[in-house]
């Protein structure tokens, strides 16, 4: 028996020393090098799109822009009518900026709406799932107060691509497996079902994909700007000319044409209401390196309260992805989004979110004291308010009723996978498959820096396939509203409203560390984004990893949350206590001891992201970029 033991352990030790050792491994793509400028992003055309700025004299916020302009072209995870979240690092005040740029909620959305239609939460798709296009105001607003580039150099790339593009596999087949819902939206049959009536209606790989209405409305822009220039008008108040007639003129009338035509809510005054809002990031340091995420709009305080709370263990004692690590990690993280989950909602509308107290550093002693070394634990959010001077919890008649939700011995049942999904997991079309579709949903990032010290992260979304295009303009209309709630019980902070936005899963990251940039990253994904760049940032800090390292390393996910994406019912949405995913090379002796520890486990090749990532190498005078070998996502630098 004791010779059992001290095999196993043994067999423990050569595991995490193999594992730690991954810092000294080859990776399965090439690490990025560059001293002028980095470009890396989703799809390796809209990369080029970056370089080509770049070449031209551009910063990292024109190229970025241009980057953000191709990928809402490509339409495979985002478009036009979608969302864009941003942190730009200016080295002039060096300073990092925060840039919200979602959408609200559109006049006549309210929870009584939603309820009198029979839905639980508001749809997943179609002109009802709409909030008000955030990315054409968020690019201008970029562009025109950092950028050096006229929207014209910018669009320039993204409308070559309208004008046709060889369209990709991923895009192309995700047309054809949606076109049963495109054909409900008679715009997103014209552009997006070429062959209409045919076999495969969809373009096919390789095809030139030709999108007139949009490459007008993209010149519509371009038309305005350069008109405003010959009246004299200044680079910005040109740009912002063009932003002002994509939401108070003759687009704006046809966005509103289109989408209230198919049954949406979005109105004149909603677009013209709407603005970007530049914004003070929220931020906590980490052994000294200041991370910085945005507002609570946003998911992205859930990783620094998970930072805060892993700051109380020694996780690289524990080595890397170790059976002690995982528990650690999975908890602190679950603690996090715990949190996150009743929490978390619009500023705006909800100026008591304790967001203070949920970063205060005594309060993450106080988690992670919760956190069990011998088994996982469920957590239910935590209370903030004392650690803000305020005795007592206001909303604490919804957290009660929240908690009832939560039900840790909950199971799920039913079936709730979109028809567009058909197919397209890369596992059995089962009730994990469902699940895991929405934890997983992607998108793209954007991430840019340049010689002189700009550097830019982004996590733009919405309008995916399949998109209902409003009217004649060729733009997806966002599909966010999905992100609300219905009932305070679920959460108070982020019940749907005009005007409101909804918390999203989208959050870009930036890094600093002795005064300097140290690392600009973020990560595709749906509930699962801060959870892997939580780990990616643990592996460059914790465990020497270089940034394509860390790209690539196996990281863990926990399904331990409220989804905030899809699911028809509260129950599709609910937490599932102790559901872990693992990448397939984990030892059986971890997953064992796992399993012992209360966990429900589920494996995937792939468990890094895909994410992307800059490294400033200050030492050298150089960056490093890092690509997972997740996905599509691609860099170029120079």
């Amino acid at each position: 028996m004791q010779k059992h033991c001290v095999m196993k352990k043994l067999l423990l030790y050569i595991f995490q020393v193999t594992i730690i050792s991954a810092s000294a491994q080859q990776t399965q793509k090439p690490p990025l090098h560059g001293k002028n400028w980095m470009a890396i992003t989703g799809k390796p055309m809209a990369a080029t799109a970056g370089a080509i700025i770049f070449q031209k004299g551009g910063n990292a916020v024109d190229a970025a822009c241009a980057m953000l302009a191709a990928t809402c072209t490509m339409w495979d995870v985002l478009s036009w009518g979608g969302e864009t979240q941003a942190l730009i690092y200016n080295p002039k005040t060096k300073k990092v900026i925060a840039i919200n740029a979602l959408g609200v909620a559109p006049t006549g959305a309210t929870p009584d709406f939603f309820k009198n239609k029979g839905y639980n939460f508001p749809p997943e798709y179609g002109p009802l799932a709409a909030v008000t296009p955030g990315t054409p105001g968020g690019l201008c607003y970029m562009l025109a107060e950092y950028g050096t580039m006229s929207l014209k150099e910018v669009l320039e790339p993204a409308m070559q691509m309208a004008k046709g593009y060889p369209i990709d596999a991923q895009t192309a087949n995700s047309i054809e497996r949606s076109k049963a819902r495109i054909k409900e939206w008679p715009y997103s049959k014209k552009v997006l079902l070429p062959h209409f009536g045919e076999k495969r209606e969809a373009p096919e790989a390789g095809e030139i994909f030709v999108q007139n209405d949009l490459l007008l409305t993209l010149r519509k822009l371009v038309e305005t700007e350069q008109a405003a220039l010959k009246q004299k008008k200044s680079r910005k108040d040109a740009i912002m000319a063009a932003y002002n007639r994509f939401y108070k003129g003759d687009i704006a009338r046809e966005f509103v044409r289109g989408c209230q035509e198919q049954g949406g809510l979005i109105t004149m005054d909603d677009l013209a209401a709407w603005k970007p809002v530049e914004e003070v990031p929220l931020s906590v340091n980490y052994k000294g390196i200041d991370v910085y995420k945005l507002q609570q709009w946003t998911q992205g305080p859930a990783m620094l309260q998970g930072l805060n709370i892993l700051e109380n263990f020694d996780v690289k004692a524990m080595g890397y992805n170790s059976v002690p690590y995982i528990n650690t990690v999975y908890q602190a993280m679950s603690l996090a989004f715990a949190d996150r989950d009743f929490y978390y909602g619009d500023p705006g509308f909800s100026p008591s979110v304790p967001v203070k107290g949920l970063l205060n550093k005594e309060y993450a002693k106080q988690r992670a004291a919760l956190i069990n070394p011998e088994k996982n634990m469920f957590f239910i959010p935590g209370n903030p308010y004392p650690f803000m001077g305020i005795n007592i919890n206001p909303f604490e008649k919804y957290l009660q009723q929240h908690n009832a939700l939560s039900d840790s011995n909950y199971k799920h049942s039913g079936d709730f996978m979109p028809r567009h999904d058909a197919g397209s997991v890369a596992v059995n079309a089962d009730d994990e498959s469902f699940y895991f579709d929405r934890l997983w949903r992607g998108t793209t990032t954007v991430e840019a820096a340049d010689k002189e010290g700009w550097i830019v992260s982004i996590t733009p979304s919405g309008g995916w396939i399949p998109a209902c295009i409003a009217g004649n303009t060729g733009v997806g209309m966002s599909q966010r509203m999905q992100s609300f709630v219905l009932d305070s019980s679920i959460n108070p902070f982020n019940v749907v409203a005009p005007g409101k936005r909804p918390r999203v899963t989208l959050t870009p990251t930036i890094a600093i560390k002795d005064g300097k940039p140290f690392l600009a990253f973020g990560v595709q994904g749906g509930d699962t984004q801060d959870q892997n760049l939580l780990q990616f940032f643990l592996n460059v800090v914790e465990f020497g990893m270089t940034v394509q390292q860390a790209t690539e390393a196996a990281n863990i996910n926990t399904n331990q949350l409220w989804l905030s994406l899809g699911g028809s019912k509260t129950s599709d949405r609910k937490p599932r206590q102790g559901h872990i995913l693992l990448n397939d090379k984990t030892p059986d002796e971890v997953r064992n001891q796992l399993t012992k520890m209360g966990y429900t486990l589920s494996f995937d090749d792939r468990t890094s992201g895909p994410i992307n990532a800059i490294f400033f190498d200050w030492k050298h005078g150089s960056m490093w970029g890092g690509s997972s070998n997740h996905g599509e996502d691609y860099g170029i630098a120079w």
